[in-house]
């Protein structure tokens, strides 16, 4: 039989192990801003897989409009044609990412101005939980290099594009269902005309809130000028990557499988920030 104390010995190494060799699994900063240890691990990245409904002999189609065998045909050549199996992606080494967007108020502290437009009488309510928005690639970068000096223990910088999707799918190997994105982001369906405050939705399986939704969020990556990321993001471009849609955002946009080109609309792109693992 093994001892309580042995027991309680063998407790505490799995805790450690599975808190990644003893780091916090979030860490707060002097502002406030929370920060959510991300393991490495694998994914697979622009996997898409359309499919073709097969025709139902038991419906009563009006023959007017009813598809031929030809019409089937056409569709699973153009299925087969945009198909694609995807790429591996591995996460190497462990970060901390934002728990929420960056929010006005944090912008404040760090910039000393708010630049969003969704605050005063556009707004119901204080205006300093909602994301900050109307900010640049390069205004972005400011923030993070601006919050590492005021920060000397901490490096902060925009996630990359891979790191982004892999901390917001959270380990689903899969679109989210209709369900499951009207619970957790503010999109085009569900919204109220503006930002809302952060975390007023259902975070991820890792604990974060509005990765889909809300604002676009700026990463570090070139855009490539097509839906899906490419195995290696290019090192040069007119724009940057933005990721998760907004409170603007249609379903097709409220996933992490595709991404788009800055800078949008402006006003419901926004950040969120990582805090590197040292």
């Amino acid at each position: 039989m093994i001892g309580r104390s042995l027991l309680a010995a063998l407790f505490l190494i799995l805790l450690v192990v599975a808190n990644g060799a003893g780091q916090e699994r979030v860490v707060t900063n002097q502002l406030g801003m929370e920060f959510v240890r991300i393991e490495p691990g694998s994914m697979v990245v622009g996997r898409f897989q359309p499919t073709c409904a097969e025709p139902d002999p038991q419906a009563d189609a009006d023959p007017r409009t009813a598809w031929t065998e030809q019409d089937y045909r056409r569709c699973r050549e153009i299925v087969n044609r945009q198909a694609s199996p995807g790429f591996t992606v591995t996460i190497q080494e462990p970060f901390y990412i934002g728990r929420y967007e960056v929010t006005q108020d944090e912008w404040r502290q760090v910039m000393g101005s708010n630049p969003s437009f969704f605050q005063g009488d556009r707004i119901e309510g204080g205006s300093g939980r909602h994301p900050v928005e109307s900010v640049t690639w390069e205004e972005a970068l400011a923030f993070a290099k601006r919050l590492s000096e005021l920060d000397p223990e901490a490096d902060y910088r925009l996630p990359t594009e891979f790191e982004w999707e892999y901390a917001a799918r959270a380990g689903m190997d899969r679109e989210p269902s209709w369900e499951e994105i009207r619970a957790s982001a503010w999109i085009g369906l569900v919204d109220k005309g503006t930002t809302q405050p952060v975390g007023g939705k259902a975070p991820n399986a890792w604990g974060l809130y509005d990765m889909l939704g809300n604002v676009w969020e700026w990463v570090a990556d070139f855009y490539n000028g097509r839906v899906f990321p490419d195995p290696e993001p290019p090192t040069e471009g007119a724009t940057h990557v933005l990721r998760g849609g907004s409170f603007l955002s249609d379903v097709k946009n409220a996933t992490w499988f595709t991404h788009a080109g800055g800078p949008g609309n402006g006003f419901d792109v926004g950040l969120r920030l990582v805090r590197e693992a040292h």
